[in-house]
């Protein structure tokens, strides 16, 4: 397969969705006022587990769902600029950043690769629920969110699809 001929399935999926795209012109806010913080983990839909469309809600992803400093800054841009009022951090079970260690992933990371991995960090999570309120934390007291932004911590069960609120 050429390089070219590796994204044609996607690029075919997209004219599809294309033909019937109804977001032209749209605003760009967060309808429903929600700001979603997840995992990278395919498992999660994020909008559809909270019955939101297209146009509700911005939503963050990286491994492990953090509140690292690059969602923190779309967090304060998001609750001035972009309509958010209500934040979720929801990390996830059977996530492999909280269920494996450093050098678990590193070893992985390195087998696949075929190269030396012993320098890249993967900031694993050695307490899941403490590490959500730690990320609520950094939210709620960041002077460039408002108090009266609500924020919650989850736990999304990716084996039933409940969100259970911690935090």
């Amino acid at each position: 397969m050429t390089e070219s001929a590796s994204f044609d399935d996607l690029l075919a999926a997209n004219r599809t969705f294309a033909e019937t795209f109804d977001l032209q012109g749209f605003d760009g806010v967060a309808h429903a006022g929600v700001a979603i913080v997840t995992c990278m983990d395919s498992r999660i839909d994020p909008l559809r587990m909270l019955g939101l469309k297209a146009g509700d809600a911005k939503i963050l992803r990286n491994p492990g769902g953090r509140v690292t400093d690059a969602a923190l800054e779309a967090l304060v841009l998001a609750t001035h600029l972009l309509n958010v009022d209500r934040i979720l951090v929801v990390p996830h079970t059977r996530c492999a950043v909280a269920s494996n260690d450093e050098d678990e992933l590193r070893r992985r990371v390195e087998e696949s690769a075929g190269v030396d991995a012993t320098w890249q960090s993967f900031h694993v999570i050695q307490d899941q629920l403490a590490t959500l309120a730690q990320d609520v934390h950094r939210v709620t007291s960041h002077p460039l969110v408002r108090d009266s932004v609500k924020v919650g911590g989850f736990l999304y069960d990716v084996d039933s699809g409940l969100l259970t609120q911690h935090v």
